[in-house]
């Protein structure tokens, strides 16, 4: 049943990709309230979908790399949905809706959804920590859309080369504000995450500590150039496209609150 609600999620995101397809090759790109609507209805069956499997497990359901992907899906729909009205990016939208299919696409297809034998009772500081440092991911990959926006805008301009979607994404200045509100809202979710990590009462393994740790320093240097302005906008962009790239590549190293190993 659950894995239903996961597909019907996964088709109402597609919905928004498609229609974002059909009006690019119109010619007639709008500001679509049609995608909002879509990826909201896919937010509320991926929502119901991690309840149902939740209750399932008696814990928070991230006790598989299947339920990883999802969780993390799920944080990115989140941001948006925070995100998108509050600064008015109806675009984002047409931005968040393929990565988001991309995640959810890949856990219903890939052989992931692995069992993993409950050894203990829920620990609830494990629960916090594996779900708010997934949150975290979530902000750092809405900051990437964000500079994936960024740059594609700040490229048209240079080249003089305006399409019609030109003319729907928001100003660069309150992109690059978006992209700043993002990492310090995913880091500030990050630091939360590792510290409270320490007080699971189980120790951590090296690897993932490493890991979050290099992830952590990453992001934190990227803002230190944003305050310091060592960086110009379009790098401070490009480097949160960089930095989310690293993060998911180190989902590999994700263990589950089922076996009490904690999110790196």
């Amino acid at each position: 049943m659950d894995r239903y609600l996961l597909i019907v999620s996964t088709v109402c995101f597609l919905a928004a990709v498609v229609h974002t397809i059909v009006e690019l090759r119109a010619g007639m790109f709008r500001p679509m309230r049609f995608n909002f609507f879509a990826v909201g209805l896919g937010f509320i069956f991926q929502t119901a979908f991690l309840s149902i499997r939740g209750h399932a497990l008696g814990r928070c359901p991230l006790t598989n790399l299947f339920e990883v992907f999802v969780f993390l899906a799920w944080s990115v729909a989140l941001m948006y949905m925070l995100v998108g009205p509050l600064y008015r990016l109806s675009l984002m939208g047409a931005f968040t809706a393929p990565l988001v299919v991309l995640l959810q696409g890949f856990a219903l297809v890939a052989p992931i959804d692995i069992l993993h034998p409950v050894k203990v009772p829920a620990n609830p500081w494990l629960e916090f920590h594996a779900s708010i440092s997934t949150v975290a991911y979530g902000a750092f990959a809405v900051a990437c859309i964000a500079g994936v926006m960024y740059l594609i805008q700040e490229r048209q301009l240079k080249t003089h080369q305006l399409h019609s979607v030109f003319y729907h994404l928001p100003p660069l200045t309150d992109l690059y504000a978006t992209i700043t509100r993002l990492l310090w809202w995913g880091f500030a979710l990050y630091t939360f995450g590792i510290v409270s990590g320490f007080f699971t009462g189980h120790p951590l393994p090296r690897a993932q500590v490493v890991a979050a740790i290099g992830v952590w320093l990453l992001y934190a240097a990227i803002l230190q150039g944003r305050h310091l302005r060592w960086l110009a906008p379009k790098w401070v962009a490009a480097l949160c496209i960089i930095g989310f790239s690293v993060a998911l590549a180190l989902l590999w190293g994700i263990e589950f609150t089922a076996a009490m190993r904690p999110l790196p």
